[in-house]
């Protein structure tokens, strides 16, 4: 028969030969071990079938090729190694899952993996019950090490982080682990991985506000005051500085030789309430030097009471 010992372990010394893998990959000859994969009897006979036809793909993973991996993710490979993995024998199982370890440690196969939630969860769901049923130490290590790779990828990261088996967590394979230093390798820095967050995005950049960072005054020019604070200008309503106060800010054109000084911003005598008069903001022309100085702002005789005569002084009469 086909599935006789010579026949496969000729197969497999093909399919391990560097001078023979490839050809014996584009040859499809993988296509005809599938089937033996995909027995479901628990016989020995079969359990032996599926135990030789493992061992040709054990053979092709065995050295690193991405080429070799990506012809496999093309077959069936993965959903049958899954499926020996739950229902197989010790033996299976081992050989099972260290095919599904050298794949997934080529990155095509992690990205492939890795690429919907149905193959990250099936792959997950399984090595979850593997642990659960106590596993050798020879197949904990292919177990670990598969998680070791998953966090490799930000998104199996974080979904590991919750979905890892709490008996790779509490200490439960300590004593079996206890005479296999890259078994004991492999878990620590399992847990060391999913201890670090993964893909955590960079801190907002702090405002200006929250930094403690104002915005600066100008500095005043050279020889000039400074600019006032909003609201201190004589006039200046409640709200903040008015127009007419703003006016006021800076001194206006210095007075001639004689002539008495223009009065300050404050309010004029007898004007109204709400501020200096229209005629009193803005001071007159400048005296002759023999003419008596204007007079300063303030109520005229005969005026208007609500604030200074828009008349000015009368004539003299010759």
């Amino acid at each position: 028969m086909f599935y006789s010992s010579p026949l496969l372990n000729l197969l497999q010394s093909v399919a391990s030969h560097p001078e023979t893998r490839i050809p014996f990959l584009k040859a499809e000859f993988t296509e005809y071990l599938y089937p033996f994969l995909n027995t479901t009897s628990n016989a020995r006979s079969f359990e032996y079938l599926r135990l030789t036809a493992l061992g040709v793909f054990g053979a092709l993973v065995k050295v690193d090729d991405t080429e070799v991996v990506n012809t496999l993710l093309d077959g069936h490979i993965i959903p049958l190694c899954l499926r020996i993995m739950e229902t197989g024998s010790e033996l299976s199982k081992t050989v099972a899952t260290f095919i599904v370890q050298k794949i997934i440690l080529d990155e095509a196969g992690l990205q492939y993996i890795c690429a919907t939630p149905e193959r990250f969860f099936g792959i997950a769901i399984v090595l979850a019950r593997m642990v659960a049923e106590q596993p050798s130490t020879r197949l904990l290590k292919h177990i670990v090490r598969c998680y070791l790779r998953l966090t490799d990828d930000p998104r199996a990261h974080i979904a590991l982080q919750t979905h890892l088996p709490e008996a790779l967590r509490d200490g439960t394979f300590d004593n079996g682990l206890r005479d296999d230093a890259v078994a004991r390798h492999y878990l620590q820095q399992l847990l060391d991985n999913l201890a670090v967050p993964a893909g955590g995005a960079p801190p907002a950049v702090p405002g200006s506000a929250a930094a403690g960072v104002t915005h600066p005054v100008p500095a005043p020019a050279a020889g000039g005051a400074p600019h006032p604070d909003p609201g201190s200008v004589a006039g200046a309503s409640p709200e903040g500085s008015s127009q007419e106060g703003l006016s006021h800010a800076h001194p206006g054109p210095a007075p001639s030789a004689g002539a008495a000084p223009h009065p300050g911003p404050g309010p004029v005598v007898g004007g109204s309430p709400g501020g200096s008069s229209p005629s009193s903001a803005h001071p007159g022309p400048a005296p002759t030097e023999v003419g008596a100085p204007h007079p300063a702002p303030g109520p005229v005789a005969g005026g208007r009471p609500g604030g200074s005569s828009q008349a000015g002084p009368r004539r003299r009469r010759r």
